[in-house]
């Protein structure tokens, strides 16, 4: 095990920029079962410096926007070009979970021609969160003409103007 990498932690780390991070932690455990690991408050005791959550076997890092840094959230965007995907034991219960805590639905929960069963959803901060559970392994071949199957199914139904 390399001591470069703290305890925990894998070698990419995603770290998100909020406008309200309380809210966000909230929203994580209600939605994602996330589970609080460190919180830093701002200089001034206001507001969050930097949190980070677990989610599963993973961990997220993020802390709030600063005037002082060119650092804006999602929402002061108007959008992310970031999303997340989040795989689970049972997709379709996660998914409800999530938008009960307050996510919006953008894809109902569907299987997948790469043998995942998804749905996708935006948080209340912009980020967009696709949560899976692996229904099949599939092999590249298999993938592949899984994909070919769906585009042209896609395509039949954009030419009939559907």
């Amino acid at each position: 095990m390399s001591t470069s990498i703290p305890a925990g932690f894998t070698t990419l780390t995603p770290m998100l920029v909020l406008k309200d991070a309380r809210k966000a932690i909230d929203f994580y455990q209600r939605a994602f079962g996330a589970e609080e690991r460190y919180v830093m408050p701002g200089p001034d005791g206001r507001g969050v410096m930097h949190a980070e959550i677990r989610i599963g076997n993973s961990i997220l890092m993020f802390g709030e926007e600063n005037p002082q840094q060119a650092c804006k959230s999602a929402e002061s965007f108007g959008g992310s070009p970031v999303s997340f995907y989040l795989y689970f034991d049972d997709v379709d219960a996660a998914f409800a979970r999530a938008l009960k805590a307050g996510g919006e639905a953008l894809m109902p929960v569907t299987e997948m021609f790469w043998g995942d069963r998804i749905g996708t959803l935006q948080d209340p901060f912009g980020y967009t969160w696709t949560v899976a559970t692996q229904v099949k392994e599939l092999t590249d071949e298999e993938v592949r003409a899984g994909a070919q199957a769906f585009f042209a199914a896609m395509a039949k139904e954009s030419a009939c103007g559907n």
